[in-house]
């Protein structure tokens, strides 16, 4: 019976207990131009820990993406339709947009 107990509650108890859990926030991500080409997305949804910046968030992406390494250093960054800093703390329902430079003329 205690063999049984144990597979119950193995089975229904989460593995990380409430108290423990990191709360985290929901972005979006959108990609322009040469970051669109390296993805293959126009945007995708982004779940980090809460109190997080845009440069812990790019760390993410290069960790998924390698290819954006190529244009991490000169890449510009906006949040919330305004440009921003990689040391600027995302919040819920942000929208991060990743903007590599552009030539033309």
């Amino acid at each position: 019976m205690d063999t049984m107990e144990g597979k119950i509650n193995t089975q229904t108890s989460d593995p990380k207990p409430e108290g423990n859990k990191v709360p985290s926030v929901k972005i979006k991500v959108l990609f322009f131009a040469r970051a669109r080409d390296l993805t293959s997305l126009t945007e995708m949804p982004l779940e980090v820990p809460s109190g997080s910046s845009a440069d812990d968030c790019l760390n993410d992406l290069v960790a998924r993406f390698p290819g954006l390494e190529e244009i991490r250093e000169c890449m510009v960054l906006a949040l919330n339709e305004e440009y921003t800093t990689e040391s600027t703390i995302v919040k819920e329902k942000d929208e991060l947009a990743i903007i590599p430079p552009i030539s033309g003329g």
